[in-house]
């Protein structure tokens, strides 16, 4: 079952509230600034091995303990930086998956030099299929299997699938030109 039809079933009231505004209001549409790319990275590496709710509730103390995914700051994390996101009991206490937000920050200011932004990092590799992103991703970043990669991409426009097309939401995506819809048009 899609995510779209999943949601009207979805009790109670509050997590039905949660999971759409998140895929009426984000799930699908093109980032453009590398801050949110990342912070969209990060909160699918989190994800990994729990459910996407336990993210989205989280969501908030994330940007919080994560500097707004201000992708500067947390390159320059410090161990005690490490510490405190371990600490921290508003997200997902992993090691591994704070050590790849810091040093998936430290890769994006090198793509960022090179390319001029993440997005721009992205869209030069555009398009890929999930097999390939997948292959650039693990030689690229920390901690990206194939299914937070599909997600990531998928969450920000980069791959179709977001959306069922009878999805009302579909079209508002469509109207924000993701990547994915301009090679389908080629």
């Amino acid at each position: 079952m899609s995510y779209c039809l999943a949601i009207e079933g979805m009790q109670p009231e509050s997590r039905k509230e949660l999971h759409k505004n998140y895929h009426d209001n984000h799930y699908g549409f093109p980032i453009h600034d590398d801050n949110e790319l990342f912070g969209r990275l990060i909160l699918e590496i989190n994800q990994a091995g729990l459910s996407w709710e336990t993210v989205l509730k989280k969501e908030d103390s994330f940007r919080k303990a994560y500097d707004q995914f201000d992708i500067q700051k947390i390159a320059v994390y410090t161990e005690e930086d490490r510490e405190r996101l371990l600490s921290d009991p508003g997200i997902i206490r992993n090691k591994l998956k704070v050590n790849a937000a810091i040093e998936n920050a430290k890769t994006i200011i090198e793509l960022q030099k090179e390319f001029g932004s993440f997005e721009k990092w992205l869209e030069h590799h555009h398009p890929l299929t999930l097999q390939e992103w997948m292959k650039l991703f693990k030689k690229t970043f920390k901690f990206t299997g194939g299914e937070i990669v599909n997600e990531f991409l998928m969450s920000t426009g980069y791959l179709k699938g977001a959306h069922h097309e009878t999805c009302p939401v579909h079209s508002k995506v469509l109207a924000q030109k993701p990547l994915w819809k301009e090679v389908e048009g080629k």
